[in-house]
């Protein structure tokens, strides 16, 4: 599997909006570290809100999804939802639901996920779309995207090392939301 460097992923997906707001850039070093990551990007979600998940195969998308699940206290265990195409993870806590999509296989943008209704959903909901860039963006003028690269070393791959860079686009992460606070959160 070819490794792309973080720059060019971030070249690949679309270019951040006018009205973009805060970004970091996180060092994840395991599988564990991920989750956490997750975790700690719940606490900065609320209905309504719409992630966009790039990286190649393997990234680490789903582990970080599952970190989402474990924040949002959903029901049920996250996993990618590749072959079902969605999983919905009702709340335990009182909170949104999880709306957990992989979209990958659709070719089209949008209109081809029309039958989701993730418009419908989006409202009520923390929606989750893996390979969505491109695809989902109409959804919600403020979203955030977290872009996940394999980190590349004196020609070598760091097996569990990831480059994270997280930006929120739209006026609800124009302040950041607390966006600036997930690295150090992470190296405490």
């Amino acid at each position: 599997m070819e490794e792309v460097p973080l720059e060019a992923q971030r070249s690949q997906a679309p270019a951040p909006e006018a009205a973009a707001g805060a970004e970091t850039r996180i060092v994840i070093d395991s599988p564990d570290a991920m989750q956490e990551l997750g975790r700690r990007i719940a606490a900065l979600l609320r209905p309504g809100d719409l992630v966009l998940l790039t990286g190649e195969l393997g990234a680490g998308k789903t582990t970080l999804t599952r970190g989402l699940g474990e924040g949002l206290g959903v029901r049920g265990a996250v996993t990618s939802p590749t072959f079902v195409i969605a999983r919905v993870h009702p709340s335990l806590t009182g909170g949104p639901a999880l709306v957990h999509v992989d979209a990958y296989r659709l070719g089209g943008g949008l209109d081809e996920m029309e039958d989701l209704d993730l418009d419908v959903s989006l409202p009520e909901s923390v929606v989750v779309v893996e390979w969505g860039d491109g695809k989902v963006e109409e959804l919600s003028d403020d979203r955030l995207h977290v872009v996940i690269a394999r980190a590349v070393g004196h020609e070598e791959v760091l097996d569990d090392v990831r480059e994270v860079l997280v930006r929120g686009v739209g006026s609800r992460w124009s302040a950041g939301a607390g966006l600036d606070a997930l690295a150090g959160a992470l190296s405490e």
